[in-house]
């Protein structure tokens, strides 16, 4: 009978629904005694009124209640005969026979529901019994003792194998009601793969499915001997992370996965897999409130952590403060967790930023400065020094963030000069992270003259210039980039150390030479010769020697023909390239070497071609540069042509004689000449180019450019012819337009003094003269340019007759 009305129920709705559908369910004949007449169901507690009436205690105290608060009188709900007692009588009889008749009931309906739990079963049948098994669950907590003595929480747990996705879910619904409040049923079903099972369904795409999964999790969770099964499940934590960050999941489970997550908290290793796995709170709430091995086992972790930018910058606003704590004041274990995790922590800029607002600073110089009982041993010492080096590389201006008792700086000289004491007697690896934070330190022009001043005063020049030849790359790296900063600064002292010993100018020559692409290293070094003073002729001399200008130009013939790609750092690497070149032009004069050098590998056609680096500002600038080095060392080199004997005639007879005719002679220096071998620009063609940039954004371009226009109009060159090559390639006008922007004094003198030369040709005066703007520039800078610059002026003035030229009114008396 039961069967068949299963059969005929397909699935029940509200709970009160099935209640009442269960209840008529039953193997013995249901009497209307055991039904409450107000709620229609089986009494649990009945009670009896005066008047003989029966009910559910619950049901008649609702009635009564009622009728107090409606003011109306106290009736009987089936009578409506008023009564003079609302005294309530317990019908414990009646209430033995129900729940004999129950019991029996619900042990024949358990067998039923045994019977209809396997894969045989239709649909609706194992829907059916598993409603049903909720039901009964709901009615008392020793019901679901009777589910788990009569075995059907594994034959519940053999239904999620159920191809039916209703079965499967009504089965997790089933297990979750089973096991809540029933510390019991939650071992039992935590026996075997069930947990694992479970887990899988919350990766199920069908969302109702993941519902029930993590609903059920949820409940198992608050069994604290669950919390390490449930995250020894592969995949289980990470999962349920994942669902509280989903946009997509329905708010219900994002809320019991966050649940679910709070009660595996309970369980240290389920804290450091939600760490790992990007929930980082509770491994930062225990390091902050729990016992003092909680914190050093959380530090330690944390110590070994992966961590992104955002998350650095999460954990330094957590718990930085209290790392820097456990840092000055624990055990030398605990310090070194808390070393460990701010390590971590402090390679990103904006945590660095926090660390040192926390107070980090005072501790890191102690611990690398300290001696006696607190003293680090080496391996921590080494990560104090990458914290700083960190730290330091944070762009935080530390000329003004002072620290410790004295209110000392990172750069206070005698903190630098310890520094350099701990460079000198330490191990590679401190020394590299200390070379490091130097390097930090001369990064910025607010801090950088003090490190200089320090390096000075200690004579530590030396010192720092060795570790060029560093074997190990990290360090060498660090030392090369460091000296790089100081070169601006101090860059004859580190020329002169260089000269001292090949050693170390052969290493960096060979860190250049080496042909792996453009690394960090190869920038660094070609950067730091670059910005030795390019007159130190001892140096460029030894350069010459060891064969480096050689290899520099090959390289910069390599990058201009695409052999040689783009990295990060192929523009400094090219800038730097270009720089060293540039040295030999300026020892012409001293250096025969040097002019042989630029004749061999066609140097002034190599810095012509430069000139059309458009975006290279730095290459643009420094190739105009040495090609004006070149160009005045044109009318040194220029071989003037030999001129024929006069014939016998000629000889005795004047007005036989002829001006020679020579062919083939540079108008602009009267004699023999080429790009190549005299570096003439004008045979080069350059002119042109050199015009074209005069218009430049980058001033440092456009007066680089003029000054080597400059050199086709100076004294020793045929001036005249000078301006005309200017005016064939359209420059007067560019140059007249420097001198009107007013740029920097730099460029107005130049821009003057090439002005005054151009007007000693009379059209071009004439044509000036009429021009206002010219003339005011002009007298602006004879009232205000230096003393040179106003003379030059004067002259150019008295060319465009702004001012009398007295000198054809006074006789020469000299």
């Amino acid at each position: 009978m039961m069967a068949a009305s299963w059969d005929g129920a397909n699935d029940p709705g509200s709970q009160s629904d099935d209640s009442f559908h269960f209840e008529r369910l039953h193997i013995e004949p249901l009497y209307d005694a055991f039904v409450c007449p107000l709620t229609n169901q089986v009494m649990r507690d009945p009670v009896t009124l005066e008047n003989g009436q029966t009910f559910e205690r619950e049901a008649i105290e609702k009635w009564f209640k009622e009728c107090r608060e409606s003011g109306r009188k106290l009736v009987c709900p089936l009578t409506l005969h008023e009564l003079r007692s609302t005294e309530l009588n317990p019908s414990m009889a009646l209430r033995n026979t129900i729940e004999e008749w129950t019991a029996r009931n619900e042990v024949a309906q358990l067998d039923m529901a045994h019977r209809s739990l396997n894969m045989g079963s239709p649909e609706n049948e194992t829907l059916q019994a598993l409603k049903y098994v909720q039901h009964i669950c709901r009615r008392s907590r020793s019901n679901k003792h009777t589910v788990r003595n009569a075995g059907l929480i594994p034959m519940i747990v053999d239904m999620l194998k159920s191809s039916s996705r209703k079965v499967r879910c009504r089965a997790l619904e089933t297990l979750r009601v089973v096991v809540e409040e029933d510390d019991e049923n939650k071992e039992l079903l935590a026996e075997g793969d069930t947990v694992r099972t479970v887990v899988k369904f919350l990766s199920h795409e069908l969302s109702k499915e993941r519902e029930e999964a993590v609903s059920l999790l949820y409940e198992l969770s608050k069994s604290a001997t669950l919390c390490e099964k449930i995250g020894s499940i592969n995949g289980a934590i990470l999962i349920l992370v994942g669902m509280t960050s989903s946009k997509s999941e329905d708010l219900l489970t994002v809320e019991k996965a966050d649940k679910t997550l709070e009660n595996l908290e309970k369980c240290e290793s389920n804290v450091r897999q939600m760490a790992e796995n990007g929930r980082l709170q509770p491994l930062l709430t225990q390091l902050l409130e729990g016992p003092p091995e909680t914190k050093l086992s959380m530090a330690t972790y944390l110590g070994e952590l992966v961590l992104n930018n955002d998350v650095k910058v999460l954990v330094a606003g957590t718990v930085g403060s209290s790392l820097i704590n456990i840092m000055k004041s624990g055990n030398m274990q605990s310090r070194e967790a808390a070393l460990r995790a701010l390590n971590q922590i402090s390679s990103c800029y904006p945590s660095a930023k926090i660390l040192i607002e926390a107070g980090i600073l005072s501790p890191l110089v102690n611990d690398l400065f300290a001696v006696g009982p607190n003293l680090l041993p080496t391996r921590l010492k080494e990560i104090s020094a990458t914290i700083l080096a960190s730290v330091v590389n944070s762009g935080e201006d530390f000329y003004s963030i002072p620290f410790g008792p004295d209110h000392q700086t990172l750069v206070s000289e005698d903190i630098v000069r310890n520094l350099l004491h701990l460079i000198s007697n330490t191990g590679p690896a401190i020394e590299c992270k200390l070379l490091q934070v130097l390097v930090g330190l001369t990064s910025f022009p607010t801090t950088v003259l003090s490190v200089v001043a320090a390096i000075k005063s200690s004579g530590a020049t030396i010192s720092l210039v060795q570790f060029i030849e560093a074997p190990q790359k990290d360090l060498r790296v660090a030392s090369i980039k460091l000296l790089q900063n100081l070169s601006p600064h101090m860059g004859q002292e580190l020329a002169d150390a260089l000269r001292g010993s090949v050693g170390q100018l052969g290493s960096l020559i060979k860190v250049i030479a080496e042909n792996t692409g453009i690394t960090e290293e190869q920038a660094a070094a070609v950067g730091l010769l670059a910005d030795l003073p390019e007159r130190d002729l001892g140096l460029t001399r030894q350069l010459l020697d060891e064969g480096a200008f050689v290899m520099v130009i090959s390289r910069v013939i390599a990058i201009r023909q695409g052999e040689i790609r783009g990295t990060r750092f192929v523009t400094p690497f090219l800038e730097g390239l270009v720089k060293i070149v540039a040295r030999v032009t300026y020892v012409l004069a001293e250096e025969p070497d040097a002019i042989a050098l630029c004749r061999d590998h066609n140097l002034a056609a190599l810095f012509i071609d430069l000139l059309q680096s458009n975006g290279l500002d730095n290459v643009q600038m420094v190739s105009a540069t040495a090609l004006e080095n070149l160009s005045q060392e044109s009318k040194n080199l220029t071989r003037l042509p030999e001129m024929p004997l006069p014939g016998f005639c000629a000889s005795v007879f004047s007005c036989f004689s002829k001006k020679p005719v020579i062919t083939g002679s540079c108008r602009l220096h009267r004699g023999i000449c080429s790009l190549k071998e005299t570096f003439c620009l004008y045979e080069g063609q350059a002119v042109l180019k050199l015009v074209g940039l005069l218009d430049h954004t980058n001033v440092n371009v456009v007066e680089a450019a003029l000054a080597a226009l400059s050199t086709l109009i100076e004294d020793g060159v045929d001036i005249e012819q000078g301006v005309a090559i200017l005016c064939e390639a359209e420059g007067v006008k560019p140059i007249l337009d420097v001198l009107l922007e007013k740029r920097t004094d730099t460029l107005r003198r130049r821009a003057v003094w090439a002005v005054e030369r151009l007007l000693r040709t009379d059209d071009i005066a004439y044509e000036v003269s009429g021009d206002q703007n010219v003339s005011t520039a002009l007298v602006d800078a004879f009232q205000h340019g230096d003393y040179r610059t106003r003379q030059t002026a004067e002259r150019a003035l008295k060319h465009v007759d702004k001012i009398p030229n007295f000198s054809g009114i006074f006789p020469n008396m000299g």
